[in-house]
């Protein structure tokens, strides 16, 4: 009989889980979403490949279990940014900043790896469902600010900070890139 290493069967497999999911993290952040197979992300944790599919029956459920891990944090921190500010075009900037500034502390890069990634199907689709939920509150201030085609607006707005949180990764200053983000808006929305 294997030893557990918590009070109750459940809670080891709990931390184990755990380990499990934080060292396929590690493993797409240090090698890529390729990289994350249940035998490197078991070396990486300490547990043998089979004990791997004791947790997850494959591959995908292992970036699944990543996936559903990226996302809450970043979504808490936009949460926060967003709570009580009600103008449009205020929220509009808040969450511009917020995205940025979290994209500067490198919180951004498990999900960009992931965005790039080669994923089956219904992981990429459920990738695309929390990437929706997170830039909803964004398209949502765009279609209450009043502007013409809302939807259009909020794509390209979309676009013009994903250029700039590539930016952010590859170098350039943050507090720069949000000061430029925002003075384009200004004069683009009128906020």
């Amino acid at each position: 009989m294997p030893k557990i290493a918590a009070a109750t069967l459940a809670e080891h497999q709990a931390a184990q889980r755990r380990a499990l999911v934080a060292a396929a993290m590690e493993t797409l952040l240090a090698d890529g979403a390729a990289a994350i197979t249940p035998a490197a992300v078991g070396r990486r944790a300490g547990l043998a490949r089979s004990s791997v599919y004791q947790y997850f029956p494959s591959t995908a459920a292992l970036v699944a279990a990543v996936i559903e891990e990226a996302f809450p944090p970043w979504d808490t921190a936009l949460a926060a940014a967003l709570d009580g500010v009600e103008a449009p075009a205020a929220r509009i900037d808040a969450y511009v900043e917020a995205t940025l500034r979290l994209t500067a502390e490198g919180r951004h890069r498990a999900a960009g790896a992931l965005l790039n990634a080669d994923l089956p199907p219904e992981v990429r689709r459920r990738l695309a469902e929390l990437h929706r939920a997170t830039t909803e509150p964004l398209s949502r201030a765009v279609r209450e600010l009043g502007v013409p085609d809302p939807d259009l607006t909020a794509r390209l707005l979309g676009g013009l900070l994903s250029a700039a949180m590539a930016a952010i990764e590859g170098g350039a200053d943050a507090e720069v890139t949000v000061r430029r983000v925002k003075a384009m808006l200004a004069g683009e929305l009128g906020g």
